[in-house]
């Protein structure tokens, strides 16, 4: 019988191109990776993949099976996440993720409070991350969510305005001054992301009307470049909401057209039905009032 379980090192290896990549990926040994692959191999009596000096390449063989590899995984994926979803059914957990400033700011805000008492036997945790958290691996069951996506798996609503602004810190202003337009952001020093932050918008803004900046500080979240603004190291872009409530943070420039979003509450279809995910989308299609200052400020 073919182990099913030996595909996940398949794709792993086709989506990385190496099996060592795949095994940082799959969170195991490289050699796992070669042995489960070899005893595909072998099982199916073919050949999936060529060994080269610069990595893995897909047979003919390999090409053509791959995308049915690839739907026996997301299959997999979906009812491990509905195992999961039981299981948190069962126990009333609702697993929010969202960016991690918002967590301070929505507990602070009552929200929560509000929804806890009105389901007891529901609860809230937090998945905090400022990259996406993938919904459909089961890691979290809702997303408070600003960007751009191309999943268009999830479902979801709009639930208020993701707005962003170049600040400075006061004292960085008193000692060297504010920019007047976004032409003018290439002659100071800037905060910004790191490159594992490099698809964030805020980033590509960054290198597009600032390319030969001078980037004196990277960090990989929205609190560090918080923190590196409010240190007066340079310049930056923050959320509004953010920002704004920084007594020792000054708004110099926005907030910037190009950076504004949506910010969506998002579930994965199947997640979205059960009750205790319903109550909550419920719940917010209540609260976007009282939602729209925590999170655009």
């Amino acid at each position: 019988m073919l182990d099913w379980n030996d595909l996940k090192y398949f794709v792993a290896v086709a989506r990385h191109g190496s099996t060592l990549a795949a095994g940082r990926a799959l969170e195991v040994d490289q050699s796992t990776v070669q042995r489960r692959l070899t005893a595909l191999e072998r099982h199916i009596g073919r050949a999936l993949v060529q060994r080269h000096t610069t990595g893995y390449r897909l047979t003919d063989f390999g090409t053509e099976v791959l995308e049915a590899a690839r739907e026996v995984e997301r299959a997999v994926g979906e009812f491990e996440q509905v195992l999961a979803a039981s299981k948190r059914n069962a126990a009333g957990v609702i697993r929010l993720t969202c960016p991690e400033p918002l967590v301070s700011r929505l507990t602070r805000s009552g929200l929560l409070d509000r929804f806890h008492a009105l389901h007891p036997a529901l609860h809230v945790e937090f998945v905090m991350s400022d990259k996406y958290v993938d919904l459909r691996t089961g890691e979290a069951d809702v997303a408070l969510r600003s960007g751009d996506t191309d999943d268009a798996v999830l479902v979801g609503r709009k639930v208020g305005d993701s707005l962003w602004a170049v600040y400075a810190s006061r004292d960085y202003v008193a000692r060297h001054g504010k920019p007047s337009s976004i032409e003018e952001i290439q002659a100071h020093p800037l905060a910004g992301f790191e490159e594992s932050m490099a698809g964030h918008r805020a980033s590509q803004w960054l290198r597009e009307v600032a390319p030969d900046a001078n980037i004196v500080a990277r960090s990989g979240s929205v609190l560090g470049l918080l923190l590196s603004v409010k240190a007066g190291v340079g310049i930056g872009p923050l959320p509004t909401a953010l920002g704004d409530s920084e007594a020792e943070l000054v708004r110099v420039l926005g907030p910037i057209p190009a950076l504004s979003r949506d910010w969506r509450l998002l579930a994965m279809p199947e997640i979205r039905k059960t009750a205790r995910v319903s109550a909550f989308f419920d719940f917010i299609a209540t609260e976007i009032e009282a939602l729209k200052p925590i999170i655009t400020g």
